[in-house]
């Protein structure tokens, strides 16, 4: 009996000592498996990856456990791979269809990095994925439909990349969602009913798409919605009464569409926890609810560019927590004192940061309990109202400001010195008012302002040097005011100001100070309607950026510098009523981007061009120029005429030339009858076509077809000589070029222009013309035009090379002999 149950004992024992051993063999074999599968996943994830400066996949190789990769985690249960984190990792690649072989997936957050292409069908496979973040990267094409086999999501974010096409209508299987986030996308279409049906959604990110249609009213059934976000997109009519009774909302934002309607009356009471409340840029209308102080955890209301009327209530004041109220460009007010009445209210708002009154119909004056507004007060916009009077004193307890606009209304006096103690303001907008005195000096304390608008105000007396420590400045409007004096050239000298440098129509007097030349990221330099003279600046050339030059209305003379053809960009230049002479420079026909031009009323004179912008009558203006000629024919000026053809001189050269040929003459008339009679044979047809033929740079650039290698015939220290062919009469001629780099060249020129102009003889090469012009770069350019020798020059004839074809025309002594005495006699 006692062996009989030990027996029973001992197979017991064995038994479970099989279960044990078949359960280890089990998950021995399992994770082996796992392992196989989902490191080569991995890999292929791995090898889609093309930039890694982070070197994130350095730890991915078979050296170290795929669970203990970085972004990696495994479960301790069965080793298969359930989290793939890798955000913000800065990683650049595609997701490959093997993706969907990590089947055991639970997590997959690639946030904040650029991946790209589309998201493969294969993800469908994941059927274990209950968190898909792929937000903040740029994938494209459109949204997997497979994603509907993904019935464990619960938070799906496909927010800031680039898919198309509608949201699907497969995703509304996945009934478990609690966050749906597609926002900054290219979606189209209109938002789907079936939203409605997510119960368990809390939040839904529709904005910055292209969605249209209407808001439906199924999305009221989402009872525990509290993140409610429809922003950017194209949506029209009224918000559904229903979403304004979910009363978890607390974030509600519809900014920027094209939604109506009135803002319900009691919409504090039945959204109690809102914390954001936003639908600025939309047609809203009627008064800003009372019931809105109810929500006493709102921070930010922002209705914006609407048709709100009324007035802002008092009991707003009561909102300790409130960091934003924004009303700008809306329709409140009255114009009538009485309507700032509130300010007294607001100053409770101690954590408030942003107040938007700007755009509206207040009136009276500013209340002196601004001064009492919050320290924390960074941006405050009061502009485009009604409002007058002046500015309080206490506006300099605003330390904190960033922005001060008070624009375009009726305010006046002096601007107080205590402005200067706002040194964190970055924006002081006072334009459009009625401010006089003058301009405080104080405001150069402000030390980062990038944006200083004064204008169209009746600001005195000179420009405050102190404005030079304004070196972030750039926009600097001082325009339609009565301000005096000279330019500082302290302000001038601020390099940083790049998009506007204005202080036309005031009475500034004096030159441009040539530290203009700093400006060399200005866009527009507007200086027009003032008392200024001198000479335009030629360093106004080191302003590259410059696409607007207004200096018209002044007393500017002399020419229009050269070294402004360097300004490629110039888009409109306005030098009108001036005392600009001298003609008018060829390189402004060159100025691509140029599409006005005014030069009328000034000096000018000589030929108008008629390429570039000069092609164009009503693009440009030289009426009261009396001395210009040529041009288009709108233009009905007189056509040019040469005194004499050719180039023409200065009386210094021609005098000197006219008394060499008289003395050449009375020499020539004693040589002997021999020489006699030959130029006699010569002269007649030599005068007759010499210096007729005048040549511009294009001319000469057409004839020797842009200078090509097979036109060369030869060159030389001072120059290059190239064959050309006349269009027209087809005479060829010999184009000497000057290189005017070469130190004595021009020097050469007049030389060679001097003695060939008044010496005349059978043995001396003829010459044509003369072209000194500049290039289509803006560079100098001198030139002669002589008689083509088809027969080489001397030198080749008495010197042959081995492979010329003159070897094949050997002078003889006599001939030889013969040259040497025609040179005597042409030096004779």
């Amino acid at each position: 009996m006692k062996h009989t149950c030990l027996n029973s004992r001992i197979f017991f024992f064995q038994g479970i000592l099989l279960l044990w051993m078949s359960s280890c063999l089990e998950s021995a074999i399992i994770p082996t498996f796992a392992d196989e599968s989902d490191g080569v996943a991995l890999l292929d994830f791995k090898n889609r990856v093309i930039q890694d400066p982070l070197h994130i996949m350095a730890s991915w190789n078979n050296s170290v456990h795929f669970c203990n990769w970085v972004g990696v985690t495994c479960s301790p249960s069965n080793g298969r791979v359930v989290i793939l984190n890798l955000e913000s990792q800065k990683l650049v690649g595609s997701i490959p269809p093997s993706i969907g072989n990590l089947t055991f997936l639970i997590r997959i957050n690639l946030e904040n990095n650029s991946f790209r292409g589309e998201i493969p069908q294969e993800i469908g496979r994941l059927l274990r994925v209950q968190h898909l973040n792929l937000t903040l990267n740029s994938f494209g094409g459109k949204i997997p439909i497979n994603l509907t086999h993904c019935a464990e999501l619960r938070t799906l974010d496909l927010s800031h990349n680039g898919f198309v096409g509608q949201i699907p209508n497969h995703l509304s299987s996945l009934s478990k969602l609690e966050i749906l986030k597609v926002e900054a996308n290219n979606l189209t279409g209109i938002i789907p009913t079936w939203i409605g049906n997510l119960s368990s959604l809390s939040v839904l990110s529709l904005a910055r798409n292209n969605l249209q249609g209407i808001i439906p009213d199924e999305l009221g059934r989402l009872s525990g919605l509290g993140y409610f976000e429809l922003s950017g997109n194209y949506l029209s009519g009224i918000v559904p009464a229903s979403i304004y009774n979910i009363s978890s909302i607390y974030f509600f934002h519809v900014t920027q569409n094209q939604l109506q309607g009135h803002l319900p009356p009691d919409v504090g009471l039945t959204l109690p926890n809102l914390q954001v409340f936003a639908g600025a840029v939309n047609n809203f209308k009627g008064p800003i609810p009372v019931s809105l102080s109810n929500a006493s955890r709102l921070q930010k209301i922002d209705f914006a560019e609407n048709g709100l009327t009324g007035t802002i209530p008092r009991n707003l004041g009561s909102l300790g927590d409130l960091i934003r109220l924004n009303f700008d460009d809306n329709r409140l007010g009255t114009g009538k004192i009485g309507d700032l009445s509130f300010f007294d209210s607001l100053t409770n708002l101690s954590m408030l940061e942003v107040l938007g009154l700007a755009g509206n119909h207040f009136g009276g004056e500013l209340p002196s309990s601004i001064a009492n507004l919050s320290e924390n007060l960074q941006r405050f916009t009061i502009g485009r109202n009604l409002i007058h009077g002046s500015i309080p004193i206490g506006i300099g307890n605003l330390v904190n400001l960033h922005l001060l606009g008070m624009e375009g209304n009726h305010l006046g006096g002096t601007v107080p010195d205590v402005v200067g103690k706002l040194r964190k303001l970055e924006g002081l907008e006072l334009n459009s008012n009625r401010f006089s005195g003058s301009i405080p000096f104080s405001l150069g304390n402000l030390t980062v302002l990038t944006r200083l608008l004064m204008d169209e105000n009746k600001f005195e007396g000179s420009l405050p040097p102190s404005l030079g420590n304004c070196q972030n400045l750039l926009v600097l409007n001082f325009s339609s005011n009565n301000l005096s004096g000279t330019i500082p050239r302290e302000i001038v000298a601020l390099s940083s100001i790049s998009i506007s440098f204005s202080m036309s129509n005031n009475s500034l007097s004096g030159s441009i100070p040539v530290e203009v030349g700093n400006l060399k990221n200005l866009v527009e330099l507007d200086l027009a309607e003032n008392r200024l003279s001198g000479e335009i600046p030629s360093n106004l050339a080191s302003c590259i950026s410059l696409e607007r030059l207004l200096l018209e209305g002044n007393a500017f003379e002399g020419k229009i510098p050269l070294s402004l053809k360097s300004l490629r960009g110039l888009e409109e230049i306005d030098l009108s009523r001036n005392n600009l002479s001298g003609q008018i420079p060829e390189f402004l026909s060159k100025i691509l981007p140029l599409r006005r031009l005014n030069l009328s009323h000034n000096h000018f004179d000589g030929e108008v061009s008629q390429a570039g912008i000069f092609g164009n009558a009503s693009a440009f203006s030289v009426v009261g120029n009396n001395k210009l000629c040529g041009g288009v024919k709108d233009l009905n000026l007189p056509t040019c005429t040469r005194k004499s053809p050719g180039r023409r001189f200065a009386p210094k050269l021609v005098i000197p030339v006219t008394g060499a040929v008289i003395c050449v003459l009375l020499f020539c008339s004693y040589a002997s009858y021999y020489l006699v009679r030959n130029v006699r044979s010569h002269s007649s047809a030599s005068f007759s076509k010499e210096w007729q033929l005048h040549m511009s740079y294009s001319d000469i650039l057409e004839y020797t077809d842009s200078f090509s290698e097979e036109n060369l015939i030869g060159s030389g220290s001072f120059g290059s000589v190239y064959k050309g062919i006349i269009s027209g009469d087809g005479t060829v001629v010999a184009i000497k070029v000057l290189n005017l780099q070469q130190q004595g060249a021009s020097r050469s020129f007049i030389d060679e222009c001097n003695a060939l102009r008044s010496v005349r003889h059978r043995n001396l090469l003829k010459i044509i013309t003369a072209c000194s012009t500049i290039d289509h770069q803006g560079n100098d350019f001198k030139g002669l035009v002589f008689e083509f020798m088809p027969n080489g020059n001397l030198d080749q004839w008495l010197h042959p090379g081995a492979n010329e074809h003159y070897q094949s025309k050997k002078l003889s002594l006599i001939q030889r002999l013969n040259i040497a005495i025609h040179i005597a006699s042409a030096l004779d």
